[in-house]
């Protein structure tokens, strides 16, 4: 039986399908507890390779287990359910190189199809591959271009998850100055194609420069860096746009940006992202990722415990540095390039209700600057915890000629220490919003299009039902009125202040939205996932102040989905 003392029913249903153990009839053979337990005596193994004694072992597992049950800070979907059984690969995205041969796509095709066996995921450049009708030199024909190849990994993708019941994808992206771009950003607009991907735009700082200014910007070939033609940089933006707004796809990914902060560039560039575009990774390098869940680090009095959270991150570092020591790594170069860098990804979940519980809107000046002193707070913290582990383990082994020792850093254990990923699925085990999104409906229902084949699972926020009760306007009646638009803005039973507090993902402006994704990229390492939800009737000029406002602000990229431009989304109005 399952202990369902601290666990919502929606949070139920996923650990049974997606987390748990099961025996040959499917059938869940243990608890969400004992998943903690049997993940936290395999992370705390980690601490034997240092030198530590049985004892001591036991103890890190302890609080490690403590740290996960208490549900304050949760790792990644790989790792809860892979860790200490057969796969124990715990990293949840790759990113993978990809040369301009039939060799290396093969290579990379055959790399992606052993991490998706394992519940990972991949992220590509397409970028060095020739451009639709070129010549090959080896058959005398000509190359197919690289949404071409794109459609290949896609079939690959369909039939690994289908084989395995894992739900692995890739993150496609092409340069904005390859000659294939126009053939790229609309690929998608047609629903069902390459429908096991994400697919991003690598945007430069000289598109930009040239759309700011209203002038064509050069294509080059890839394969002969040489100038291939010239396109109007206005036209391909609106291409983009439109594509957007229709299909919510392609996204942006502002490169040069990336490489700015980019700890490692003696090691080279970055050229690609893992699935959901907010960490950047060399090729070969995997992201480890987990968060701390802001919702539980709030007080009685309504502030943020950092005491707590200081406990909270200091622990979560070393936890995620030693993921790195016990993951499986299924291709060899994943393990020396990771290994490498060391790199860890430590976000946050539950920050829209951390909000609310303090009384703060999100969309206010108070929730931007809350935001800021948050996450200046957790950098600070985890470049702590990761100096003191460097101390005990030695800096990551590539440290010599990275930005760290440049700037005459002596300690550290991690080469990046937080991203912001968007938490989806352990958001809803630990009952919150995921990342740093706010709330999307008070009301909603969220579609499992893979895991739970198409089920709806519907929520009711808890906080606004706690408030509600506690202020005695709550009624079934009430949440059936909400329900219609999953807001409570206009509602007359709902008190003003209380509306003012509880806005939703529709309630808030687009370039609210933008400003405080900004924010939390000011103090955060990597990069942050955070969608621009956009109402049905938003127009192609919002979407273009979005993209516009996201480069002026030094965000690393930016996603925008318009409510219902596709026939399945995951998140939705009771009744849409």
């Amino acid at each position: 039986m399952l202990n369902t003392t601290q666990f919502s029913t929606n949070a139920l249903t996923v650990l049974r399908k997606r987390f748990l153990k099961k025996d040959a009839h499917g059938e869940p053979v243990e608890t969400p507890q004992q998943m903690f337990r049997r993940v936290a005596n395999n992370i705390a193994l980690a601490d034997s390779f240092y030198s530590a004694t049985p004892s001591e072992v036991g103890e890190t597992a302890d609080e490690f287990y403590e740290l996960m049950a208490s549900l304050k800070f949760l790792p990644s979907t790989n790792c809860l359910r892979n860790a200490g059984r057969r796969l124990q690969q715990l990293f949840p995205c790759f990113v993978l190189p990809l040369e301009d041969s039939l060799e290396s796509i093969y290579e990379t095709l055959k790399n992606s199809a052993l991490i998706f066996r394992t519940g990972g995921a991949v992220g590509i450049s397409f970028s060095k591959l020739r451009p639709r009708g070129s010549l090959l030199d080896s058959t005398g024909g000509v190359s197919s271009g690289p949404v071409s190849f794109m459609k290949l990994f896609d079939v690959s993708t369909g039939v690994i998850n289908e084989e395995c019941m894992r739900y692995g994808g890739t993150m496609g992206l092409l340069r904005v100055d390859h000659p294939d771009i126009l053939e790229f950003i609309q690929v998608k607009n047609e629903e069902g194609n390459l429908g096991n991907f994400n697919l991003s735009v690598v945007i430069t700082d000289d598109f930009m420069t040239a759309l700011e200014k209203g002038e064509d910007y050069s294509l080059f070939n890839p394969l002969t860096a040489q100038e291939d033609q010239k396109l109007s940089a206005e036209e391909v933006f609106e291409k983009l746009v439109a594509s957007a707004w229709q299909s919510a796809e392609p996204g942006l990914i502002f490169i040069d940006e990336i490489n700015r902060h980019n700890p490692t560039p003696h090691l080279g560039l970055f050229e690609a992202v893992n699935l959901c575009g907010e960490q950047p990774l060399l090729p070969y390098e995997g992201c480890n990722l987990g968060a701390v869940s802001i919702n539980r680090m709030v007080n009685d009095a309504g502030r943020l415990d950092y005491e707590d959270l200081k406990q909270v991150v200091h622990q979560a570092v070393h936890f995620l540095d030693n993921v790195i020591d016990v993951n499986f790594y299924v291709i060899p170069e994943t393990r020396e390039v990771s290994r490498g860098n060391r790199k860890v990804g430590l976000g946050i979940r539950g920050f829209a209700e951390a909000l609310i519980k303090m009384g703060i809107a999100y969309n206010s000046d108070l929730g931007r600057k809350t935001a800021e002193e948050l996450m200046q707070f957790i950098q600070k913290e985890a470049c702590l915890a990761s100096g003191n582990l460097a101390r005990k383990r030695g800096n990551f082994p590539r440290f010599l000629g990275s930005v760290w020792d440049k700037r005459g850093v002596k300690y550290l254990r991690n080469a990046t220490l937080t991203t912001l990923a968007p938490n989806g699925t352990t958001s809803l085990i630990a009952d919150c919003t995921g990342g740093i999104e706010p709330i999307f409906g008070l009301v909603h229902k969220r579609r499992h299009m893979k895991t739970l084949q198409d089920q709806d699972l519907y929520y009711l926020n808890p906080e606004f039902k706690r408030v509600a009760e506690e202020k005695g306007f709550y009624s079934q009646a009430l949440i059936e009125k909400i329900s219609q638009t999953g807001s409570c803005q206009g509602v007359d039973e709902v008190p003003e202040e209380i509306q003012k507090i509880f806005v939703t993902a529709h309630d808030i402006s687009p370039e609210d939205h933008v400003k405080m994704q900004s924010v939390f990229q000011k103090y955060t390492d990597n990069a942050v996932s955070k969608t621009v939800n956009l109402p049905e009737n938003s127009t192609l000029e919002d979407v273009k102040k979005v993209y516009r406002l996201a480069y002026q602000l030094k965000c690393k990229g930016v996603t925008v989905y318009r409510d219902k431009s596709r026939t399945k989304q995951v998140l939705n109005k009771i009744k849409n």
